[in-house]
């Protein structure tokens, strides 16, 4: 992978995940998983986004069907309200400084 390729909305939301993923195992804190966010939606580049998850290991193979259970879109739901919350958040700090 070369790190100075730029990233695309996909490859953000896919690290979002990932930090969403570490937050809930309890490898982050909330003020850690904003703080990543926000770079994340600020990195330019791939290796910009790798930076942001450089200290945290890497994610295991995804649960198949058997596994998910029906939790699982339970679970996607609250990720999606958390980085609407955390997003939310952001842009009324941006706003706030900007004044």
């Amino acid at each position: 992978m070369d790190g100075r390729l730029r990233a695309s909305d996909s490859d953000r939301q896919r690290v979002v995940a990932d930090l969403q993923r570490h937050t809930e195992q309890g490898r982050l804190s909330l003020d850690e998983f904003s703080e990543r966010v926000g770079a994340v939606y600020t990195a330019r580049t791939l290796g910009e986004l790798a930076t942001v998850t450089r200290d945290l290991p890497a994610a295991p193979a995804t649960p198949g069907p058997a596994e998910g259970g029906s939790t699982g879109g339970r679970r996607e739901l609250l990720i999606v309200f958390a980085v609407a919350v955390v997003t939310l958040l952001l842009l009324g700090a941006f706003m706030a400084v900007t004044r």
